[in-house]
């Protein structure tokens, strides 16, 4: 596959992804307590996390390994 068929597949999967991360976290959201400090540490933990599982796709789409193994 090419480098651009591979970014256009990235961009579609991160919609798709993203979509379905904002809907669960706004599901899973409303269940957090009313504390203030609750909610505060819930959308800092849920802002900051969803970049993570973007890591692998985005290094497939630039056709880089996203893990290199260290050889001896």
């Amino acid at each position: 596959m090419g480098l651009r068929t591979r970014r256009l597949v990235a961009a579609f999967g991160i919609l798709v992804f993203l979509g379905f991360y904002i809907w669960a976290a706004t599901l899973i959201g409303e269940r957090v307590p009313a504390n203030p400090l609750a909610q505060l540490a819930y959308y800092a933990l849920v802002g900051t996390l969803w970049g993570v599982p973007l890591f692998p796709l985005l290094s497939w789409a630039e056709g880089k390994p996203f893990l290199k193994r260290r050889g001896n």
